[in-house]
């Protein structure tokens, strides 16, 4: 098994003991994204709209790092601060995604971190 870690500056860097990515032959696993601004490292709040393509805008960042792009997603994990963002999210990805989509799970949870309202981690094949 060959392990590489992925790492870019284009996305926030990791707030806990954990990595942007690991690339394990030819899948790659995306930690989850909060809408951080990887330039300041803070929360992008103006709006969900704004957090929701904070996050989009990292995992492409991180996905590019790692050798392909946002179409190479096959798994996408959403996890909402309430399902009222429901819409707004599917709005948002219909801006980043072409068919044939990722497979995807959206979740409310209690709380993310930073008080984000979302929160996206990913699977990517290569």
């Amino acid at each position: 098994m060959t392990k590489e870690i992925i790492h870019t500056d284009k996305a926030p860097s990791a707030i806990g003991p954990y990595s942007q990515a690991v690339k394990v032959d030819n899948t790659v696993y995306i930690s989850g994204q909060i809408p951080l601004d990887p330039l300041s490292m803070e929360m992008v709040q103006d709006s969900f709209e704004a957090q929701a393509t904070q996050v989009m805008e990292n995992l492409k960042a991180i996905t590019e790092a790692a050798g392909g792009s946002l179409n190479n997603l096959v798994k996408v994990t959403v996890l909402l601060s309430d399902l009222k963002y429901f819409a707004e999210i599917n709005a948002v990805m219909e801006t980043y995604f072409t068919a044939p989509y990722p497979a995807r799970a959206a979740y409310a949870v209690k709380a993310l971190p930073k008080d984000a309202d979302v929160e996206i981690e990913a699977i990517m094949a290569l």
